[in-house]
C-alpha cells in the first residue's frame, strides 16, 4: 500500500495511534483483569474508530480506501478481541505456531497428497499443541501408542479439568 500519497500518512498515524492504544488497553486488561473497565474503554474506542473511519473514507487512496471500507464492514472480526478480551489482539501465537509446519513444508516439498497433507497436519497439530501444554511429545506419542496397543482407547491431547 502507498502511504505516500494524499492523506494516506495522515491517515496511517491516526490509525497507528488508535491500534497503539487498543493493545495498551489490551495489556492493562491482561494485568487487572478489570472487565469492566475495558468494556467502557472498548464501547468509546469502537465510537471513535467508526468516527475516524468516517473520516478518513472519502478522501483516502484507493487501497487505504477498501481497507477502511473492511475496516467498517467486518468490524465485528476486526475488534473481535473488544467484546472478548480473552482473545489477544494480534495472531502472533497462530503464526508461532504455524511455523513448524511451514518449515517443514518448505524443506519436504509439500506432500504428494491429500491424504497424506492431512495426516501431516494432523501431526504438527499434535506436536504443537504439547508444546502449547507444556508435555513431551515424545512422551505423548508413546502414552498414545501403549493406550492404542493395549486397550484400543486413545489418549485424549484436552487438558485435564481442574477439581
Amino acid at each position: 500500500m502507498k502511504l505516500s500519497h494524499g492523506n494516506n500518512p495522515a491517515l496511517g498515524q491516526a490509525f497507528i495511534e488508535l491500534i497503539e492504544e487498543a493493545f495498551a488497553q489490551h495489556k492493562q486488561w491482561r494485568q487487572t483483569q478489570d472487565s469492566t473497565s475495558f468494556f467502557t474503554w472498548a464501547a468509546s474506542f469502537k465510537l471513535r474508530v467508526a468516527l475516524t473511519i468516517q473520516e478518513w473514507i472519502s478522501t483516502a487512496g484507493y487501497e487505504s480506501g477498501k481497507l477502511l471500507r473492511s475496516l467498517r464492514d467486518k468490524a465485528q472480526q476486526w475488534w473481535y478481541f473488544l467484546d472478548h478480551p480473552e482473545v489477544p489482539p494480534d495472531n502472533n501465537l497462530a503464526e508461532r505456531s504455524l511455523r513448524l509446519a511451514v518449515t517443514k513444508r518448505k524443506v519436504s516439498g509439500g506432500s504428494r497428497s491429500m491424504k497424506r497433507f492431512q495426516q501431516t497436519a494432523d501431526l504438527l497439530s499434535v506436536v504443537q499443541t504439547c508444546r502449547r501444554q507444556g508435555r513431551s511429545v515424545i512422551e505423548f506419542f508413546q502414552a498414545a501408542l501403549v493406550a492404542q496397543t493395549e486397550s484400543g482407547q486413545s489418549v485424549s491431547l484436552l487438558p485435564e479439568p481442574v477439581p
